[in-house]
């Protein structure tokens, strides 16, 4: 369950990351409340997950979840470089995160 806790705080994050960019773009109420809902729910399930995962592990998987997600969003939504050097240390960073997984 700490692993489901974990990859949900991981979404939550990438959600956050969105919520950034919205406002940036729309100055109002509703992408604030946005923003920290999201963050806020990330690091609710963070917490969670940190009651069985070693803090070293959960920190790692959620950071990657977070940052290649983002990454993932900004090239799929917003037209941001999909160069191959890119895209492949995305999928590292995904493969540590699974490999932390594999052996913890």
């Amino acid at each position: 369950m700490a692993w489901v806790s974990l990859v949900i705080a991981g979404l939550f994050e990438m959600f956050g990351v969105l919520m950034i960019n919205k406002l940036h773009k729309d100055r109002n109420w509703q992408s604030v409340i946005l923003l920290i809902l999201g963050f806020g729910a990330s690091f609710l399930f963070l917490s969670h997950a940190m009651l069985t995962l070693p803090m070293g592990t959960a920190y790692a998987v959620w950071t990657g979840i977070g940052a290649s997600g983002g990454a993932i969003l900004g090239m799929m939504l917003y037209g941001e470089s999909k160069d191959w050097k890119r895209v492949m240390f995305i999928i590292m960073i995904l493969g540590a995160a699974i490999g932390l997984k594999l052996f913890s």
